[in-house]
């Protein structure tokens, strides 16, 4: 599909330039494809963090009546070991 756009000289210099092309439409092309890349990488890689997560924690408990806030760990501590 052809469309046509208006950008200012200096953006399709940039243009241009990013994309290593010599011509100005396969250039606004590829520089149309990596955006679109980036934006669903972005919106898969954010998407765990906007469902609830659910783990089983080995030692990890939580008082009674207690909220996230006061969860306690009751398994055994890491001794740091110098060499």
């Amino acid at each position: 599909m052809k469309i046509t756009l208006e950008i200012p000289e200096k953006d399709l210099q940039d243009i241009l330039r990013y994309s290593g092309e010599i011509e100005e439409g396969p250039a606004v092309a590829k520089l149309l494809t990596a955006q679109l890349m980036l934006r669903r990488k972005r919106e898969l890689s954010e998407k765990p963090f906007r469902e609830k997560l659910n783990a089983v924690l080995p030692g990890w408990v939580q008082p009674r009546g207690a909220g996230q806030e006061n969860m306690a760990w009751s398994g055994p501590m890491v001794e740091k070991r110098v060499v």
